[in-house]
């Protein structure tokens, strides 16, 4: 069975009325491996009763973990929500997850994944950050390296940025990080398309996603565009949304899907995570269980 890795934070989003599991690179293991594959997060927790209710409940979901317990606090976030359901994100440093370190057994996931994912926010550390680029330097030619850019608040720089598109193949980011992308790196006369497009070639990827919210949703590689509408629903919360596209994105590609399949069905999945709370909802099973058919085949 392939391995899918989601490596960097880990935490609790803190709502109002309650509190989720969450963390964009455990979002994407976590949806990528309900289309049967064995995902895995990799991270920290603190050696605290939020950092066994985190195992707890990535036990209870069926995703694979490699999470150390160290002295820190385990990561959370203070998630409040406007009226169309779009979270806006106060994250507590010096956690747990900017403290990533690398173990013998991160070497051996790394040397097995078929697909990992990573973001800069996990990066924001110089712990984490060489833990991330050792893992990413290990693992094999032709394994998805996925940068989902995921910007948040001011825990980011030109030279991770920089650094981490000189490591991945695909590199997912949406119509807001765009904007700040372009300018840190001088493209603010380009179109999104044409820095979408710009960054393929300079970059040496494979693959560009940029999704637009409610707009719709770009796929790029040097020899197809595919754009598809966002579907309407009715929004609970946008929480996660992304990480679920990315991972049913990866899944369907892992399954031998064309770019424009594997790009369908992470538009309906990402509509159906927004109608449900939190970031990882179980898919129903009308989304799994072809694609797992087709793994088996």
């Amino acid at each position: 069975m392939k391995t899918i890795i989601g490596i960097g934070e880990i935490l609790w989003d803190v709502f109002p009325e309650r509190k989720v599991l969450g963390g964009a690179p455990a979002n994407f293991a976590y949806h990528a491996s309900q289309f049967g594959f064995d995902g895995y997060a990799v991270s920290a927790i603190g050696k605290d009763l939020p950092g066994r209710e985190i195992l707890d409940s990535l036990t209870k979901k069926g995703l694979g973990f490699h999470i150390e317990s160290i002295d820190y606090p385990t990561g959370t976030v203070q998630v409040t929500l406007n009226d169309k359901g779009v979270p806006q994100y106060e994250i507590c440093e010096n956690a747990a997850w900017d403290n990533i370190p690398f173990t013998r057994r991160s070497e051996e996931l790394a040397l097995k994944c078929d697909a990992v994912c990573f973001g800069s926010l996990a990066q924001r550390n110089e712990v984490s950050r060489a833990t991330i680029h050792r893992f990413l330097d290990l693992v094999p030619p032709n394994v998805y390296k996925i940068f989902d850019i995921n910007l948040r608040q001011n825990f980011y720089s030109r030279e991770i940025i920089y650094e981490s598109l000189l490591r991945c193949n695909v590199l997912k980011i949406n119509d807001e990080e765009i904007v700040e992308v372009a300018s840190l790196f001088g493209l603010t006369g380009m179109s999104e398309q044409e820095i979408c497009l710009h960054l393929l070639k300079t970059c040496n990827l494979n693959i560009v996603v940029e999704t637009k919210g409610a707009v719709g949703s770009y796929v790029l590689t040097p020899n197809e565009t595919s754009y598809l509408d966002t579907p309407q629903v009715h929004v609970a919360d946008t929480v996660g949304a992304g990480d679920s596209f990315t991972g049913a994105f990866v899944a369907a590609l892992l399954h031998g899907e064309s770019i424009r399949n594997a790009h369908r069905l992470a538009v309906e999945v990402s509509a159906y995570v927004c109608t449900q709370h939190g970031a990882m909802p179980r898919l129903p099973d009308a989304f799994c269980e072809k694609q797992k058919a087709k793994g088996e085949k």
